[in-house]
């Protein structure tokens, strides 16, 4: 209890809890752990300034998507979307709510989901979609912790399990890679696999937070939310062929971004494509790039803030110290330490805010330790894998709580710990726990 990780993620979260600024939060607890670690306040400060370039391209990714997101918003199919949920919900004010409710919910499942492989524009889509329709969840009293779990669940379920887009990244690139680099041979197609069991407790996680825990109405306030320059400038209605042919632009970047495998380059191919075919003057792409940026840009900052502190608990030395200590303790229980390795793990990932972030970190320890004590290797992926979602559903740093909040506070009736933090914490990290130890015993 006195490892300067442990003391640190735990800062970090008491601080996120009693509201104070993420971005503090994780900068007064990086500079905390490294202090306790005996490091020096130069060495602690030349850490933290030392993760903060790893976030660069993280943030940089976060702005080019942020002005692609935009750009597809102006392109006038998500206010084609909205609109038409809007309208079919006043049509059907009397009748058949229910049923829209839980179409709508599905609709938002499957745009989550969409964001990570067939359209990879990740969160970016969520402060475009999400704000116009929040009269239509006012109107069904649908409790916006539902909207939180289901968009949260398709972001990670999606990558953790399903090998495209940001899942190939997941999967493919930062798992199978750094698995093998630690010594663990495997097909890359065995990891969905393995990753199954732990997937089926994101659904089990998902089904309880939308059938027990908030099924009851809630009520919210209708605020009128007053749209930017550029939304009232580009609101006009947009031609049918328009619409095709932005379609096209969007696969053509999904496509580009596939080949060339690298987010900043398909997020930036489908800008220009976009702000090209829109016909708008250089003046106007502009300023609606950087709108773009403006709306990702509290969450580049966490992200950076959350590498800064990445760089700091590396330098403590700290983690590795954490899951030895933990190692000497397992003995050969194989359920014991599946249990300890996965709340390391939580630790770990609730601190950094990333998954992705995380899998270096944990792969290199947890792969040696798995195999020492007779895992296979199935078991060992589902480890590794389970370990390094940990968290991402449930801190406060992490852009699948992050961006949620960033669409349904747009009215400010959402508070980003206690209606998104805690509740996904709740539904996913616990359910992970379970099934991801279900998966290292069976597997």
């Amino acid at each position: 209890m006195l490892n300067p990780v442990v003391i640190s993620v735990c800062l970090m979260l008491l601080l996120s809890l009693l509201r104070v600024n993420v971005v503090l939060a994780l900068s007064v607890s990086a500079m905390v752990g490294g202090l306790l670690s005996h490091m020096s306040l130069a060495d602690t400060i030349a850490s933290f300034e030392a993760g903060l370039g790893d976030g660069a391209q993280i943030a940089l990714s976060y702005a080019l998507l942020g002005a692609f997101a935009v750009a597809i918003s102006r392109s006038g199919l998500t206010d084609l979307i909205a609109n038409k949920i809007v309208s079919t919900v006043d049509k059907n004010r009397d009748k058949h709510l229910s049923r829209l409710k839980w179409l709508m919910l599905v609709a938002i499942i499957l745009m989550a989901v969409s964001s990570q492989n067939l359209v990879p524009v990740h969160i970016a889509f969520i402060p475009i979609l999400i704000p116009p329709l929040l009269a239509a969840f006012n109107q069904l009293n649908i409790d916006r912790r539902i909207i939180a779990c289901c968009i949260t669940f398709g972001l990670v379920t999606t990558y953790m399990w399903l090998p495209y887009g940001f899942g190939s990244i997941f999967l493919n690139q930062l798992l199978h890679s750094n698995i093998e680099s630690a010594g663990l041979v495997i097909e890359r197609s065995q990891l969905p696999k393995a990753m199954t069991i732990p997937a089926i407790g994101m659904i089990v996680g998902l089904l309880t937070a939308i059938f027990v825990s908030y099924r009851k109405p809630r009520q919210y306030k209708t605020v009128e939310l007053i749209p930017t320059e550029s939304e009232t400038q580009t609101s006009t209605p947009v031609s049918k062929g328009r619409l095709v042919m932005n379609v096209v632009i969007i696969l053509l970047a999904l496509a580009i971004n596939v080949y060339t495998e690298s987010i900043i380059i398909g997020a930036l191919c489908g800008f220009l494509m976009l702000t090209t075919a829109a016909g708008l003057r250089p003046q106007s792409s502009q300023d609606l790039f950087v709108e773009g940026v403006k709306l990702m840009a509290l969450i580049g900052f966490i992200m950076i803030a959350a590498n800064g502190f990445a760089g700091v608990m590396k330098a403590t030395g700290g983690v590795p110290e954490l899951v030895a200590n933990a190692g000497q303790i397992l003995g050969s229980n194989k359920m014991f330490a599946a249990a300890v390795l996965l709340i390391m793990g939580l630790l770990i990932t609730m601190g950094i805010g990333s998954s992705f972030s995380t899998i270096p970190i944990i792969a290199a320890i947890y792969v040696p330790l798995a195999l020492s004590l007779g895992f296979s290797e199935l078991a060992t992926v589902a480890l590794v894998g389970t370990a390094a979602a940990l968290g991402d559903a449930g801190s406060p740093a992490s852009d699948s709580t992050l961006g949620p909040t960033a669409g349904l506070n747009s009215d400010g009736q959402h508070d980003h710990i206690w209606d998104t933090v805690v509740p996904t914490f709740l539904h996913f990290n616990l359910p992970l726990l379970v099934f991801g130890w279900i998966a290292a015993i069976v597997l």
